[in-house]
């Protein structure tokens, strides 16, 4: 005997689920975004000034620029398991990719504030400004404007890298996609609808960061 399963198509109710696999998706992002670029910031900073920061982060920022970020997922979910501890998957893909993202900041944030001519932070110093000041008004924005074009890479990088939450559970719109694929059969139709939303999410990104750097260009 023989079983054949009905191929069910898309119904209206499915459009719902991918638009809360879409808010999914932005949410982590934007959250993974967030807290990793203020870390970097920090991190990156402390890596100029400070030759221990240095040698004391240089593991957590190599192991964290080389391994895949799906081998760190399932890695660090099967540690915590094992340890007993929980989180929801929301907040672990939050932790998990910004911390990937403080690591890729950091560098960036290194290389625009060593990118700043010592003159220019002599000649502050001579003016009388402390150090906190010729960071905030000389150092800073000079390396804002050599970081932006990397950062925006890498803040396009985490919202395609954020369809591998769903290896811990988290339903974001690849996810979602994927879950009706498999009850649908509907590939094609939505494999270029995931695509699109990707393109449309990233595109005006680049675009605007395009013309940011027209504007900050010295």
């Amino acid at each position: 005997m023989q079983f054949s399963f009905a191929n069910q198509g898309l119904v209206w109710s499915d459009a719902y689920f991918l638009a809360e696999g879409l808010f999914n998706t932005i949410r982590l992002a934007a959250a993974a975004t967030f807290v990793g670029t203020l870390a970097g910031i920090v991190l990156g900073w402390l890596r100029t000034v400070s030759l221990t920061a240095r040698i004391v982060t240089a593991p957590y920022i190599d192991i964290l620029r080389s391994v895949p970020m799906i081998i760190q997922l399932i890695l660090a979910n099967s540690f915590l398991s094992i340890l007993g501890l929980g989180a929801s998957p929301f907040w672990f893909g939050t932790v998990a990719l910004g911390a990937w993202m403080s690591a890729v900041t950091a560098e960036v944030v290194r290389a625009g504030l060593l990118s700043v001519p010592v003159p220019y932070r002599k000649s502050a110093r001579s003016l009388g400004m402390n150090g906190f000041q010729e960071l905030l008004y000389i150092s800073m924005p000079l390396a804002f404007r050599t970081a932006l074009t990397p950062w925006i890479g890498l803040v396009l990088s985490l919202i395609k890298d954020s369809a591998l939450a769903g290896v811990v559970g988290y339903v974001e719109y690849m996810r979602s996609t994927q879950i009706l694929i498999t009850r649908t059969h509907e590939t094609w139709l939505l494999l270029i609808g995931a695509g699109l939303f990707y393109f449309i999410i990233c595109y005006p990104v680049s675009r605007y960061s395009r013309r940011l750097e027209g504007r900050i260009v010295v």
